[in-house]
C-alpha cells in the first residue's frame, strides 16, 4: 500500500480535515465577512461623507445621504459585497498560502 493511499484511508476513517482545508474555509469565511462589512460601511458611512469631499468644479456637487442596506436593496448589496469579498479572498489566499487561485 502506498503512503498516499494509506493517508487517504486514515482520513476517510477518522474524518479529520487537513490544515489546508481548514485554512481555505477560514479564507472564504473571513473574506465574505470582510466584503459584507466593507459594503455595509460604504453604503452607510461612505454615502454620508460624499457631500463633504472637495470635488473639482467641473463635477456637480453630490447630494447623497446614508441609507440602510434594506433600502439599498438586497440584490444591490450582494452585487456590491461579492466583488469586495473576492478582492479580500485574493489577498488572504496569498498571505495564508491556501493556493485557492492557481499560480
Amino acid at each position: 500500500m502506498t503512503p498516499g493511499l494509506k493517508q487517504q484511508i486514515v482520513f476517510q476513517e477518522t474524518g479529520y480535515m487537513s490544515s489546508l482545508t481548514i485554512r481555505r474555509i477560514i479564507v472564504w469565511v473571513v473574506s465574505i465577512a470582510l466584503g459584507a462589512l466593507t459594503a455595509f460601511l460604504i453604503i452607510t458611512v461612505g454615502f454620508s461623507i460624499l457631500p463633504f469631499i472637495s470635488l473639482p468644479p467641473i463635477i456637480t456637487p453630490v447630494q447623497s445621504h446614508a441609507i440602510m442596506p434594506d433600502v439599498y436593496g438586497t440584490l444591490y448589496f450582494i452585487t456590491t459585497a461579492l466583488p469586495l469579498s473576492l478582492l479580500f479572498m485574493v489577498w488572504l489566499d496569498y498571505f495564508m498560502g491556501t493556493k485557492i487561485l492557481p499560480e
